[in-house]
């Protein structure tokens, strides 16, 4: 029996022809699910921003298993986040996958209390945050390596009495000159590929505490 080839090995996990921009619904909670494990979260980060690697380049890179990559891969396929690159493979043997920009929202308040999908949800936050702390205690552990024009940063916070309309308007200024500013940057690399760049991440989050509340 011949071998599949890149294309033909993938169609079990390939998602549907349509993919919501902003999935909501079922079809939220099946990305949560998908991308809100540190390894899978890890190989998205990798592929969005360091281009289309093959399997193997995978394991290597997070050192683990090649059959482990491979586990993680389909459901992030499945729900969106990556694709198959079969145009880059030397070989039937190569299986190459490229990242697919992609952005998520949710909030816990529209799943009932008690539900499959609150439950999915708040583990989705909270797998969120611990890991944006993991990657800014390495960053600040490594920073020291960078050139000295890259290891500059921001660190700001507020804590000022606000109403429930002025909480709101606060986040969604915030998530909208994020994504303002992501899509600059992105259309910039296109313009001027050559431009020195790295990663840089954003972390904001916006909710009521009380003081000298740890």
């Amino acid at each position: 029996m011949p071998r599949r080839t890149a294309a033909e090995r993938h169609t079990d996990s390939a998602p549907p022809e349509e993919i919501p921009a902003l999935p909501e619904g079922a079809a939220l909670i099946d990305a949560l699910l998908a991308l809100h494990h540190p390894v899978r979260r890890r190989i998205f980060e990798i592929l969005t921003n360091d281009g289309p690697a093959t399997v193997g380049q995978l394991a290597s890179r997070l050192g683990i298993a090649v059959g482990s990559v491979s586990h993680h891969l389909k459901p992030m396929h499945k729900a969106g986040f990556i694709e198959p690159a079969p145009e880059l493979a030397k070989d039937t043997r190569e299986s190459w996958w490229r990242g697919r920009q992609r952005r998520l929202s949710w909030s816990r308040e529209d799943y009932a209390d008690g539900s499959f999908a609150r439950q999915v949800t708040d583990t989705a936050e909270h797998a969120n945050l611990e890991y944006l702390n993991a990657a800014t205690v390495r960053w600040m552990r490594t920073r020291d390596e960078l050139p000295a024009q890259w290891q500059e940063s921001l660190a700001t916070d507020s804590f000022v009495p606000a109403t429930v309309d002025q909480l709101k308007d606060l986040m969604q200024r915030l998530d909208a000159l994020t994504e303002e500013w992501s899509r600059e940057v992105r259309a910039d690399a296109g313009l001027h590929p050559d431009a020195e760049r790295r990663p840089v991440r954003l972390i904001a989050r916006v909710f009521p505490s009380e003081p000298g509340a740890v």
